[in-house]
């Protein structure tokens, strides 16, 4: 065989190869993102809570920045050690870790988790071997079980913007997606008194079994600025807020404290409130818009309410 002929081969069977190995880094995913900030706050008495002043409230209660990109962002609270979080993929996976608190390997060793896709574009929910598409204002419960949990976005251009709750869970229960479809959704209030709103009930235990956690989001119509009123409060459970559908030059002012020593705070689109189990939880804005609620606590009955009378609140 001459030269040409060997050294042709060999070239032929390189650049058979290289393509092969082309065609499978095609296929590569990137690599995961390990991005995740996450902080720890405490409970608060209601007698002590009644004398912070404006920065101590949102310091103890308001969460400001759940999402940025390519990051995981949480607190970890312990109103019946909920974690309150957001995950905004763009350009890579994002994995849900373990944070120290938890002391566990998988973020889902000891606990369930509720997710809404709450804007940008679509989201895939990888949960171990199983895969979730999210459209917008679509839910998923991830039940307790040791494996990974990964967001991801199908448009970079478009990042999906993921708000989520999670709570202790004592068993297992199948991981699942819920749409409005799904839910029992209830017509509330009126436009006379500006609260003409949806209360769709999504992760409940009328639609799908949970150990603690129950979310839910309610939609307000265009000229409705009130949710929650008359307030109420439950003290079996706490609760968390999280406002979106609020334009960039608007603001909600969201209602806490004891029914006799209410206090407000002011709050943007895309961040989350927590709830004491002795708080009310209510508030006005200056636009119509929608939020995210989110459950935890003794029972799981969503009608164990105690109400006030408006003319009762201080």
């Amino acid at each position: 065989m001459d030269n040409f002929g060997i050294y042709g081969q060999r070239n032929v069977f390189f650049c058979n190869h290289l393509s092969i190995l082309l065609a499978i880094f095609a296929y590569v995913k990137p690599p995961l993102s390990m991005k995740t900030n996450y902080e720890l706050r405490y409970s608060a008495n209601p007698a002590d809570a009644k004398a912070y002043d404006t920065t101590r409230l949102r310091q103890d209660f308001l969460i400001e920045r759940l999402f940025a990109k390519d990051e995981v962002n949480m607190v970890y609270s312990m109103y019946d050690r909920m974690i309150v979080g957001g995950a905004m993929p763009q350009n890579k996976p994002l994995k849900l870790e373990a944070i120290e608190p938890l002391k566990a390997k998988w973020f889902t060793e000891r606990r369930e988790i509720g997710i809404y896709n709450v804007g940008g574009g679509d989201a895939t929910v990888i949960v171990g071997e199983d895969s979730f598409n999210l459209g917008y204002k679509e839910a998923l419960y991830i039940g307790r079980g040791n494996r990974d949990v990964v967001f991801e976005s199908k448009d970079a251009e478009h990042p999906a913007l993921l708000y989520f709750n999670s709570t202790p869970a004592h068993c297992c229960y199948t991981s699942r997606k819920v749409t409005k479809q799904d839910a029992i959704s209830v017509k509330m209030g009126d436009l006379a008194t500006s609260n003409a709103r949806t209360i769709n009930k999504m992760i409940v235990n009328q639609v799908l079994p949970t150990c603690q956690l129950q979310m839910g989001m309610t939609e307000l119509e265009v000229g409705s600025v009130w949710n929650t009123m008359p307030a109420h409060i439950h003290s079996r459970r706490m609760e968390a807020y999280f406002y979106f559908e609020v334009p960039d030059d608007q603001m909600v002012c969201h209602f806490m404290g004891e029914p006799d020593e209410t206090r407000h705070i002011w709050m943007r689109g895309n961040q989350a409130v927590i709830s004491p189990e002795w708080s009310i939880h209510s508030a006005a804005a200056t636009h119509n818009y929608a939020f995210i609620w989110g459950m935890a606590g003794e029972n799981l009955d969503y009608g164990d309410q105690d109400f006030f009378p408006i003319t009762d609140l201080k």
